[in-house]
C-alpha cells in the first residue's frame, strides 16, 4: 500500500512538472505572437499622429484581450480540444456545421494571410535598413526561412532568442522615454481627451487588432489543451489565467511606452513619421545607431510573428476540418505553408510598408467580432465545459467587448461612404 502511494505521488509530481514545462513553452509562443511588427508600427503611428488621444483604445484592448484569452484557456483545459474543434462539435445540424467550418476556415485564413503579410513586411523593413535589396526580396527570403523552421518542427529555440530581442528593444524604449523627460501633464491631459473620428478610426482598429489578436485565441486553446493536467483542471486554469494576464499586461505596457516615445519625437513636430525615420524616437539614447537598433527589433518581432501566425492558422483549420494537428502531418503543413505563401506574395508585390502593416492590423480588428461571438457561444453551450462555463460576469465582459468592436467596425464602414 505504501509503495503504491509513493508511486502515485511520484507519477503526480512528474505530471505536474511536465505540465509546468509545457505551460512555460506556450507562454513564450503566446508572447512571441503578441509582440509583432504591427505592435511597434501601429503604436508608433498612433503616438506620432495622435499623441495620447488614442490610449483609451489600447486600454480597452488590454482589458478585452485578458477577457477573451481567459475564455480560450478555460476551453482548452476543460475540454482538451482547441477552439475550432469545440465550435464544430457544438453544432449537430449538418448544414450549420458546414457553415461553421467555412466561417472558421475563411476568417482565420483571410485574417492570418493579411497578418502574415504585415509580419513579413515589418521584418523586411528591419533587414532592408541593414542591407538594401528591397523589402520584396527580403520578404521572399524570410518566407523561405519561416517555411524551413516550421517544416523541421525545431523552431522553439529561435522563437525564444527573438522574444528576448524584442524585450531588449522594449527596455531601450523605456530608457529612452525616461531620458527624453516626457511631458507627463500633457500626456495625462490627452489621455482624458479621447478621440474617435474618421481620421483616427483606422488607427484605433489597428491598435485593437494588434493587441486582441484573433489567432491567439485558437493558438492558446490548442496549446493548453495539449499540455493540461486532467487531474487538476482548476489549478491548470488558474495557471493559464496568471500567465495570460502577465503576458498581455507586459505587451500593453510596451505598446504604451512605444506610443509615448513616438509622441515625444513626432507629435506636433515638423517631421512626419515614415518607414525611413521611425527609429528617430530612440535617438535620445542611441544617437545615430537608433535606426539600426529599431530595425533589429522590428526584424525580431516580424520573424517571430511570421512563424506563430501560420502555426495558429494550422491549428484552427485542422481543428475545424478534423485533420491531425501533428506538426509534421501533411494537412497541418499544407495550411501553414499556404498562409506563408499568401503573406509572401502580398509583401513582395511592392505595397508601401507602413500602410500594409496598418491594414493587416485593421483587418484583424474587423474579423475579431466573428471569432469573439463564436467563442462566447461555445463558452455557454458546450456541455464538456461543466463548471468552467462562463459566469454572468464573464458573459457581461464578453458582450461588452464584442459590442464595442462591432460598433467601431460599423463606424469604420459608415465613414467610408459618408
Amino acid at each position: 500500500m505504501v509503495a503504491q502511494w509513493l508511486t502515485y505521488c511520484h507519477d503526480s509530481k512528474t505530471k505536474l512538472r511536465v505540465t509546468a514545462m509545457a505551460k512555460d513553452k506556450s507562454g513564450y509562443i503566446i508572447a512571441a505572437a503578441f509582440i509583432g511588427p504591427g505592435t511597434v508600427t501601429t503604436a508608433s503611428l498612433a503616438g506620432a499622429n495622435f499623441g495620447f488621444h488614442l490610449v483609451w483604445a489600447l486600454l480597452f484592448s488590454i482589458f478585452a484581450t485578458i477577457v477573451l484569452q481567459d475564455m480560450a484557456a478555460r476551453l482548452g483545459v476543460a475540454t482538451g480540444k482547441g477552439l475550432a474543434s469545440a465550435m464544430k462539435d457544438m453544432v449537430s445540424t449538418p448544414w450549420l456545421k458546414m457553415l461553421f467550418i467555412a466561417l472558421i476556415v475563411s476568417a482565420i485564413g483571410i485574417g492570418n494571410a493579411a497578418y502574415e503579410s504585415g509580419n513579413l513586411t515589418g521584418a523586411a523593413i528591419g533587414l532592408d535598413a541593414f542591407w538594401e535589396i528591397g523589402t520584396g526580396t527580403w520578404a521572399l527570403i524570410l518566407g523561405a526561412l519561416a517555411i524551413a523552421l516550421l517544416w523541421t518542427g525545431s523552431y522553439s529555440w529561435i522563437e525564444n532568442v527573438l522574444v528576448y530581442l524584442v524585450f531588449i528593444m522594449a527596455g531601450v524604449f523605456f530608457v529612452t522615454l525616461i531620458v527624453a523627460k516626457p511631458d507627463i501633464p500633457l500626456m495625462f491631459s490627452q489621455l482624458l481627451q479621447p478621440q474617435l473620428s474618421a481620421d483616427s478610426i483606422t488607427t484605433i482598429l489597428a491598435l485593437i487588432g494588434t493587441t486582441i489578436v484573433p489567432y491567439n485565441l485558437f493558438l492558446h486553446a490548442s496549446l493548453v489543451a495539449k499540455s493540461s493536467n486532467n487531474a487538476d483542471k482548476a489549478n491548470a486554469i488558474k495557471g493559464c489565467r496568471k500567465q495570460s494576464a502577465t503576458a498581455i499586461s507586459m505587451g500593453g505596457l510596451i505598446t504604451l511606452v512605444v506610443m509615448a516615445t513616438a509622441m515625444m519625437a513626432f507629435f506636433n513636430q515638423a517631421a512626419t513619421m515614415d518607414a525611413s525615420n521611425m527609429g528617430e524616437q530612440l535617438k535620445p539614447v542611441l544617437g545615430d545607431k537608433a535606426q539600426w537598433f529599431f530595425a533589429l527589433g522590428l526584424f525580431a518581432a516580424g520573424l517571430t510573428s511570421a512563424i506563430t501566425a501560420p502555426l495558429a492558422a494550422a491549428y484552427a483549420v485542422c481543428g475545424a476540418l478534423g485533420l491531425s494537428d501533428n506538426l509534421k502531418s501533411k494537412g497541418f503543413r499544407t495550411v501553414w505553408l499556404a498562409i506563408i505563401v499568401c503573406g509572401v506574395a502580398v509583401a513582395a508585390l511592392g505595397f508601401k510598408p507602413l500602410p500594409a502593416i496598418l491594414f493587416a492590423q485593421a483587418t484583424n480588428g474587423l474579423l475579431l467580432p466573428i471569432i469573439a461571438i463564436f467563442l462566447l457561444v461555445v463558452m455557454n453551450k458546450s456541455n464538456a465545459l461543466g463548471e468552467f462555463k462562463n459566469t454572468p460576469w464573464s458573459n457581461f465582459a464578453g458582450v461588452l467587448v464584442v459590442s464595442v468592436v462591432v460598433g467601431l467596425g460599423l463606424y469604420k464602414l459608415t465613414s467610408l461612404f459618408i
